[in-house]
């Protein structure tokens, strides 16, 4: 059966829809690859919380960032990308993984937790591989 080329294909989702979620899954990328340059920065401080406090509290922003895109960039999918589940499912893995992340974060940072940084870090490791998957798989047609 041929498609009429007047009637769009569902399973195809527009320029504009996918340009605007690679957009969002862009700065969310952005957010995530500064969290590496500020984490470093305050962990070369060799764990002296005092000295490194604003650079902690700078990282603890930037997640924050980072989250609230991956958050826009799922509502996106949700809204105008059904038909692409792939990108659907990947943009509700990383918001998953950036919550747990900060999760984490935050009993590190506020509860002194320091031993849960061995689970901090792979994980960023997780959430960089998803942040640049993301907006090349959005490039795609399907």
């Amino acid at each position: 059966m041929t498609r009429r080329p007047d009637v769009p294909d569902p399973t195809t989702a527009p320029d504009s829809a996918r340009r605007t979620f690679s957009v969002l899954a862009g700065l969310s990328a952005l957010a995530v690859l500064l969290q590496g340059v500020w984490a470093g920065i305050f962990l070369e401080h060799d764990g002296e919380r005092d000295n490194a406090s604003s650079w902690i509290d700078v990282h603890a922003r930037g997640g924050e960032v980072a989250l609230v895109f991956a958050i826009l960039a799922l509502a996106w999918a949700v809204l105008k990308l059904r038909s692409r589940r792939d990108l659907l499912i990947g943009a509700a893995v990383l918001t998953a993984l950036l919550v747990a992340e900060s999760y984490i974060g935050g009993l590190i940072r506020d509860e002194s937790k320091d031993t849960l940084t061995a689970v901090h870090v792979p994980l960023a490791m997780a959430i960089m591989a998803v942040v640049v998957w993301l907006p090349l798989r959005a490039r795609r047609h399907r």
